[in-house]
């Protein structure tokens, strides 16, 4: 690529001043890279013209692609900030600082007293997440050079192909989504999908190029009937066929966990009009034309959804009998679906002063209102995951004000988001009129009523993700502001009962408090004692934390016979390999699969059967296809029995609700005795649990059932 070709896509009347700009952005990136490489082998300069080129189409503005242009010279060349600064201004600058890793991330000794060392990949998305609530223009940097990137994966190592992929899955495609850039975030899901599960891909792929003759001239049919029947009521459209993508096609077939062949909407049209009231008048052309599936008619004209995306969207019978998606929108309409928050930039001096786009930015910012408060890197990442990826649910207030929320989100979650205040006093919740518990999950549509206290504050349970109280970043954010604030002194006694009474229930007292402070890195007893007593720490993470030790074999106590000694003892009797019998398997080192991951077997010369996971590079890159062989576990994850002594006031149904919930988390019951005294029902249940953190988890949720006073694990004598 040469930069000719970056200034013919550059609009005709660009005012000189912005072209000279970007073509001295283009000479110090072109200095600045001059002998660098890319793995391709490919001058890096190609790289840089490449992420302006598609800013560019993307009609971003002089400085942002001047800012593409240079985004990787404060990183990868000698130039500084300091640089730029002088050369191009501070507005250039601070977008490049915005998309520039971080490099220098030493181990640190943090305020809370523990010692980590920082996942610098976490902690760049973290920077650049806050630079874009200042200027959105920083992450959409960061959307074209991510989009570079997947363009070029395949000149990179498997195992980094792998990471990347399933990175840009799980955050740039769905901001690309929530940003309502559907160009962009096809294309991303799609290279990715090719990465992450090449054998799916290809599979779809090889049936759709199988069946392309016969559907392109099927929809060749259907664009020229409908524009004739559209030109017969006055009505000027552009109609084209709409690609069905391969990665959304897939997610059709897994969440309806059916076959390609079941998959009727391969097929789909666009119409574009003139204006909004011809959208519906050509809806009504279409309804004639072929008979309308009941249901499958979603207006977004009226209701946009939640990135803004506007859109009329109807699923008819076609002639020979086969599902037909029809999509009709305006112009402008289909511009802001292709490139959502940056349809509103232009070539042009200033900002633009439009109404819509600081709508989008104001709703990007509520949405992360959350940001500054999460220090911790890999947890803003989870928090990007949670509140800002994952869709939307809308609720009501009694008065009729819309809470939106992230999916999966609870009457506390809402409280939150009516106010601080709201959340820190809440003490029950009414949804449709109706009383019910903090953990409900709510849904659109819903009437929330918060019921408040005078005074007081949140729950330490509701920190507790166990318990599903709370699933969103801002009201977790809001709780732990809340216990932080109070005396140290509280704070350090209350976590200390707290671990005390997990200990306890988990039947582990011997462990003493500094063992379990350095199974979290914290030097000071005290520090990791306040963290809990504030919320930084949920009990149900020491559960996990003590399975982890226990897997890597630095557990200070053995809690369950033999726990985590699984893998370590698996032998071929553990592993069925279909259609053989009495194979020797061994597990690859390479990539050590555990019982429950996805695995291939690969039969080698002379040792049996090696057996891999299936995402293992090494047997995904291997040139001998023909020797590997389907292979599956011989038996679940070993189970140990655990004896859990429960007190609880007697009443009925109580057997019922404690082994309900027992059976929810898909765990066995062996022996149960019950004896009743005063009206103190006491409970003698073993249960085979899998780990520690099972077991913790069990326990939170049985006493969260009514009239349980404790549950806790109970040995005999």
């Amino acid at each position: 690529m040469k930069f000719e070709s970056l200034v013919e896509s550059l609009p005709a009347d660009i005012p000189p001043n912005d072209r000279a700009l970007i073509e001295r952005a283009y000479r110090r990136a072109e200095q600045a890279h001059h002998g660098q490489t890319r793995k391709s082998g490919e001058p890096y300069i190609q790289h840089c013209l490449a992420v302006a080129q598609i800013l560019a189409e993307m009609r971003m503005p002089p400085a942002a692609i001047s800012a593409g242009l240079l985004h990787d010279t404060v990183e990868d060349t000698g130039l500084t900030l300091d640089d730029l600064r002088k050369e191009f201004g501070d507005e250039v600058a601070a977008l490049v600082d915005g998309v520039t890793k971080l490099d220098q991330l030493p181990r640190v000794s943090g305020g809370d007293g523990r010692t980590r060392a920082p996942d610098k990949n976490a902690e760049t998305l973290r920077k650049t997440f806050l630079a874009m609530g200042e200027d959105v223009r920083v992450i959409l940097i960061k959307l074209a050079d991510r989009l570079h990137n997947m363009r070029t994966l395949n000149h990179l190592e498997p195992e980094k192909q792998q990471r990347i992929a399933k990175e840009t899955l799980e955050i740039f495609a769905p901001l690309a989504n929530r940003l309502g850039i559907w160009q962009i975030k096809w294309e991303l899901e799609d290279r990715s999908f090719q990465v992450t599960q090449p054998d799916k891909y290809r599979e779809i792929a090889a049936a759709l190029a199988e069946r392309r003759g016969d559907r392109e001239r099927t929809m060749a049919k259907i664009v020229e009937t409908l524009e004739r029947k559209l030109a017969e009521h006055s009505i000027t459209a552009e109609v084209s066929g709409r690609p069905k993508h391969i990665y959304s096609i897939w997610k059709k077939m897994d969440r309806k966990e059916v076959s390609l062949d079941q998959v009727y909407d391969l097929r789909a049209v666009r119409v574009l009009v003139k204006d909004m009231s011809t959208c519906y008048i050509a809806l009504g052309v279409v309804h004639n034309l072929w008979k309308p599936i009941p249901g499958e008619i979603d207006d977004y004209i009226a209701t946009p959804k939640d990135n803004f995306y506007q859109s009329l969207h109807t699923a008819v019978v076609y002639d020979d009998g086969k599902t037909l998606e029809v999509q009709i929108r305006t112009s402008e309409m289909h511009e802001n679906a292709e490139y959502g928050i940056a349809a509103h930039w232009m070539y042009k001096e200033g900002m633009p002063q439009d109404k819509a786009y600081e709508a989008r930015v104001n709703w990007l910012r509520r949405l992360m209102e959350w940001r500054q408060d999460v220090t911790d890197a890999p947890d803003f990442v989870e928090s990007l995951k949670s509140d800002v990826f994952r869709e939307r649910v809308y609720a009501f207030t009694p008065r009729g004000d819309i809470i939106d929320l992230p999916a999966g989100a609870t009457a506390v979650d809402f409280a939150y988001h009516v106010h601080t205040s709201v959340g820190d006093r809440c003490r029950g919740a009414k949804v449709n009129g109706r009383l019910v518990p903090l953990n409900t999950t709510l849904r659109t549509g819903d009437q929330v009523e918060i019921l408040t206290a005078k005074r007081g504050g949140p729950s330490r349970d509701w920190l507790n993700d166990e318990l599903g109280f709370v699933k969103s970043a801002r009201a977790k954010q809001k709780i732990k502001s809340w216990f932080k604030k109070q005396d140290r002194e509280q704070n350090l006694a209350v976590g200390r009962d707290l671990i005390d009474r997990e200990l306890k229930r988990l039947g582990i007292e011997k462990i003493g408090h500094e063992a379990i402070a350095e199974l979290f890195g914290y030097q000071k007893v005290e520090s990791f004692l306040e963290a809990i007593g504030c919320g930084d720490i949920g009990l149900g993470q020491i559960g996990a934390r003590l399975d982890e030790a226990e897997r890597e074999g630095r557990s200070p106590v053995e809690i369950l016979p033999q726990a985590g000694k699984l893998k370590a003892a698996m032998s071929s009797q553990e592993i069925n390999v279909l259609g053989t019998r009495g194979l020797l398997t061994t597990l690859a080192r390479c990539c050590t699969p555990a019982p429950g991951d996805d695995i291939v077997g690969f039969l080698t010369r002379g040792r049996g059967v090696t057996v891999h996971r299936r995402d293992c590079p090494n047997a995904l890159n291997t040139r001998e296809k023909e020797r590997l062989i389907r292979v599956s576990w011989g038996q679940a994850a070993q189970s140990y029995p655990v004896s859990v002594r429960i007190n609880a006031y007697d009443r009925e149904g109580l057997m019922r609700d404690i082994s309900t919930l027992v059976a929810d988390e898909h765990v066995n019951m062996s022996a149960v005795s019950v004896t009743t005294k005063n009206n103190i029902a006491t409970l003698l249940v073993t249960m085979d649990v899998t780990d520690v953190a099972q077991l913790s988890r069990l326990l939170a949720r049985i006493e969260q059932l009514p009239n349980v006073l404790e549950a806790h694990r109970w040995k005999a004598g």
